[in-house]
């Protein structure tokens, strides 16, 4: 059974470079999707929330996390994601 790895995340994230170093060592094909570049699809969006939840989605330390922390409902908040993929960790 293969697998498709996807990595979503910056390209600049040291967190990112890690998982990509990670995969390359133990010679596993992954694909980056480089989140400001290209975004996420709904689906893939909704994919991965359900995984690890919205939460664990937003990067705090992104200049724009002010807007988002003030939104009160979760729905709200995923389009907010949704619009601007720079939020995503």
């Amino acid at each position: 059974m293969a697998m498709n790895i996807q990595i979503f995340g910056k390209s600049k994230c040291f967190d990112t470079k890690k998982a990509e170093r990670y995969f390359k060592e133990r010679k596993i094909k992954y694909q980056l999707i480089d989140l400001p570049r290209y975004g996420m699809s709904k689906r893939e969006f909704e994919s991965v929330k359900s995984v690890v939840g919205l939460e664990a989605m937003i990067d705090e330390k992104s200049k724009d996390y002010d807007l988002l922390k003030y939104l009160a409902y979760d729905s709200d908040r995923a389009e907010k994601l949704m619009e601007d993929p720079s939020l995503i960790k």
